[in-house]
């Protein structure tokens, strides 16, 4: 399937702009012609950049696209914890549970912060503002418990006085404190 038929498929069914299609364009042309799929993450990264997340239809239409099953795509997606799978909230909070951060209360931060937001571990906060996860090792291991915040602000050391005064200063930025 061409890029024009692509566009013109899915331009009714999702969000993808005009613009996100530039985008994708110039990724796409980082690379030689036949190796276009090598642009999948950077795809998805503007797709999850521009609506805050990647639908089954947003992995559709890059798919298509890029010249590549969806599957394939949606292997991608599914791997990389960086890319959310349905809506987050305006933070997201991954904190490692891998084995050297439980080694060092990990599991502990994971389950003090579920009990200062009042969700459960995958679930988002009732005003919004919150999603939080667990994720797999973020290569800090001598600074455990390590948590990555909006897949982009690492944080280190994170004992419960730490993660209340992140949980605080954020809502406080919101306006909730």
């Amino acid at each position: 399937m061409s890029n024009a038929e692509a566009k013109n498929q899915t331009a009714g069914s999702t969000a993808i702009t005009e613009a996100t299609f530039a985008r994708f364009a110039r990724e796409v042309a980082k690379y030689p012609s036949e190796q276009k799929q090598s642009a999948v993450m950077a795809c998805l990264s503007i797709v999850q950049q521009e609506q805050g997340w990647v639908s089954t239809a947003s992995e559709t239409v890059i798919a298509d696209y890029l010249g590549m099953a969806q599957i394939a795509v949606h292997e991608v997606t599914t791997f990389y914890n960086m890319y959310n799978q349905q809506p987050t909230g305006k933070y997201k909070l991954n904190v490692c549970t891998n084995l050297p951060c439980q080694l060092r209360d990990g599991q502990k931060a994971l389950h003090h912060l579920e009990k200062k937001l009042g969700v459960a571990m995958g679930e988002t906060t009732p005003d919004g503002l919150f999603t939080l996860q667990q994720c797999e090792c973020l290569g800090a291991c001598a600074d455990s418990p390590v948590m990555l915040v909006n897949d982009r602000t690492m944080c280190s050391f994170m004992d419960n006085d730490k993660l209340d005064q992140l949980v605080d200063g954020l809502r406080a930025a919101e306006g909730q404190a």
